[in-house]
């Protein structure tokens, strides 16, 4: 999926910041002549840096049929991304990509029933996959989408769930968040024990995983315990990404490099979990 333009940064310009949790900014990019910076698949990711202070490698939340610009969910949790948290629309910043192999929408996920389950910030890699998929509608079985969070305050993209993902035939949503909370009268407790709750069958089913690791583990477990095979599971690991081409090697997982061989992988692909999994 690597090309030598996808070494070259390009001038971007942030056109809209909006806060979507306490500690997680969406923003939305493009060049300075007003186009998407350049086309990419879902799962896929770019390398995001601000001369002077660095760079970092974030997932591409929007989904590739959204044409007219790219848009980044960013945590803050560190030096970019607390100098990103403090930028204003209209800051230039350089942007390079895209990395990696996306998930397999066109032709493994093809024709399946589709189970995304994220946890926090997890969301966002997955929102340019369940967006893709939600556009090509005909191409998918039922899609449902298990999302959980601390509280209700730190479900990401909150208002796109309810008002869009909602709304569509054949989605079915199931939010949770950890504890009791007023205002709250949906589900609360953990993800992994949800999908246990939830029950899924395991016939012509793809599940994608992504979240903290904890959630993944157990999770895993949990789909295991219903049925699931690691072939019809998936997660990214785009965290793990660094210089996005190979050669730093602070990325590998067994005899993988998840900048080269992921970051999206099918469970039975890699040796095993990261050790913090």
């Amino acid at each position: 999926m690597m090309n030598n333009e996808a070494l070259i940064p390009k001038i971007a310009v942030i056109t809209e910041i909006r806060q979507d949790t306490p500690d997680i900014k969406t923003f939305r990019v493009v060049t300075p002549d007003g186009k998407k910076p350049f086309d990419h698949m879902p799962g896929q990711c770019a390398m995001l840096s601000i001369p002077g202070v660095g760079e970092a490698m974030f997932s591409i939340t929007c989904s590739p049929t959204q044409t007219e610009y790219m848009e980044f969910s960013i945590k803050k949790c560190g030096c970019v991304t607390e100098w990103l948290h403090q930028a204003e629309p209209g800051q230039q910043i350089t942007v390079r990509g895209p990395y990696g192999h996306p998930f397999p929408v066109n032709d493994e996920f093809a024709g399946h029933d589709m189970i995304f389950v994220a946890g926090g910030v997890g969301l966002a890699p997955l929102r340019s996959v369940i967006n893709y998929c939600r556009f090509y509608r005909d191409r998918y079985g039922t899609i449902d989408i298990v999302y959980g969070s601390r509280s209700k305050d730190d479900l990401l993209d909150y208002k796109e769930i309810i008002e869009e993902w909602s709304n569509d035939a054949g989605v079915n949503v199931h939010l949770t968040i950890d504890r009791e909370q007023e205002g709250w009268d949906g589900h609360v407790g953990f993800v992994p024990n949800y999908v246990k709750e939830l029950g899924f069958s395991t016939e012509n089913k793809i599940a994608v995983l992504c979240g903290p690791p904890i959630m993944i583990k157990f999770t895993l477990a949990g789909l295991i315990e219903l049925g699931f095979t690691k072939e019809q599971v998936y997660t990214t690991l785009e965290l793990r990404m660094k210089c996005g081409i190979g050669k730093c090697g602070r990325c590998n997982v067994g005899s993988k490099y998840v900048c080269k061989d992921g970051p999206v992988f099918r469970l039975d692909q890699l040796d095993e979990l990261p050790n913090e999994y």
